[in-house]
């Protein structure tokens, strides 16, 4: 069955990917925000896309089905059709070897008859021998009394060469008619026998058919539900993109908002310069040196790269108790949401030095921020937990320079920030 999945599906981003480095001024990473929701509503579009495409797919392969069950039916109405028909001979047959016994009891008594009169022809013609032959019929007749005794006994001795002469043809015609129906019954079996042999050749034909339609409809309803699978996959990944889409407007109004309230610090920074001698005020501490900050306190269980023959794409975090999550930069949420492998997880999207980063906080066991919160670097997001596919308490952390995807190509080590 061809799979139609597109180069879309595969290369499908739940995170922006990287954009090129900034000069820096608010206009600029603007315009370079407003290309990255271009981006993703051009990925939505080619999601959308690929979901039609599969569901065309999987209509198509329910259509097959529907064919596949047809023949299947028809098959199966072939063989009990066959199957009925060798009923019905194998009721012949059993008729046939009936009569078969009824002509060999027949054949029994004739051949009896045959032997009663073979004995008595031989008991004639032994008789007719040790008298003479004809001589016997000679004395017959001059030992009549009378002339009327004499005619009886020539009309006598006429009557019993006639039924000698009956006898002979009824003993062929006997032996014929053994012949004959034996033939006949044997002729009539065999052909009954090689009906049934081609009957039971057709039905055995007709049965490997209907496994073979049995095996190719098992095989439609495992790609069906493959399908489906791809198809569910679609949907949750264009959610992702429209959540991403939602979040990194979020952003940009967050970072438009936050220019503006700049340049009215400045101003007012400027007027009270003007107007009075006073010392400004001192800037505020940040949260932690770096890009990133440390997401939460622990011990490190397993750092970045491979593990137990595949790639971990972070790092793991382990403490005992209640332990807060904090968000590791200023950003916008993208999706905070219960997925089957992550267990409670929030996906943040961040804009730093002209760069689109993205952060990932797994198997948490609650969650404080919504799909679409803006947060900041140390606002507690949640709290270490242990669900998903997890062993234990831990957090797994993860850091994208641009996009996540499901391959997480773009990960790279959260030690290098904050270690």
């Amino acid at each position: 069955m061809k799979r139609k999945l597109i180069v879309a599906v595969a290369s499908l981003s739940l995170l922006l990917g990287g954009v090129p480095g900034m000069t820096g001024g608010n206009d600029v990473q603007a315009n370079s925000l407003k290309d990255k929701i271009n981006e993703v509503k051009e990925k939505r579009a080619e999601n959308k896309s690929a979901r039609k495409e599969t569901e065309a797919e999987i209509a198509s392969i329910q259509k097959h089905q529907e064919e596949v069950n047809a023949e299947i039916k028809k098959l199966n109405e072939e063989v009990a059709a066959t199957k009925s028909k060798i009923q019905k001979k194998e009721e012949e047959i059993k008729e046939t070897k009936e009569e078969i016994a009824k002509l060999k009891e027949e054949i029994a008594a004739l051949v009896k008859r045959i032997a009663e009169r073979d004995k008595m022809l031989k008991d004639r013609v032994t008789a007719m021998y040790e008298n003479g032959g004809s001589v016997q019929y000679i004395e017959v007749l001059l030992g009549s009394s009378s002339f009327g005794d004499f005619i009886d006994r020539v009309l006598a001795l006429n009557e019993i060469a006639a039924q000698d002469k009956d006898i002979l043809e009824a003993h062929k015609a006997d032996k014929k008619a053994v012949e004959e129906a034996k033939a006949q019954v044997e002729k009539e079996l065999a052909t009954l026998n090689e009906k049934k042999k081609e009957l039971e050749s057709l039905r055995a034909s007709l049965n490997a058919k209907v496994e073979r339609k049995n095996e190719l409809l098992h095989e439609l309803e495992e790609e069906e539900e493959h399908m489906h699978g791809e198809l569910m996959k679609l949907e949750d990944e264009g959610d992702l993109l429209a959540k991403q889409q939602a979040a990194f407007e979020a952003e940009k109004r967050r970072q438009e908002a936050e220019a503006r309230r700049k340049a009215a610090e400045e101003r007012e920074r400027a007027r009270k310069k003007n107007s009075s001698a006073s010392p400004a005020p001192a800037p505020a501490p940040s949260v932690s040196g770096g890009m990133f900050s440390r997401p939460s306190a622990g011990r490190i269980t397993s750092t970045f790269g491979p593990r137990w023959g595949s790639m971990h794409a972070g790092i793991d975090i382990a403490r005992a108790g209640t332990v807060p999550i904090v968000a590791s930069a200023d950003g916008t949420v993208i999706k905070s949401y219960r997925s089957s492998s992550y267990g409670n997880v929030v996906f943040i999207a961040h804009y730093i030095n002209g760069q689109t980063y993205t952060t990932v906080y797994a198997h948490l066991r609650t969650r404080y921020v919504q799909n679409g919160a803006t947060v900041s670097k140390g606002q507690q997001i949640g709290l270490m937990g242990n669900t998903g596919q997890s062993t234990g308490q831990h957090l797994h952390f993860e850091i994208h320079k641009g996009q996540w995807n499901s391959s997480k190509s773009n990960a790279i080590d959260p030690l290098q920030f904050f270690n």
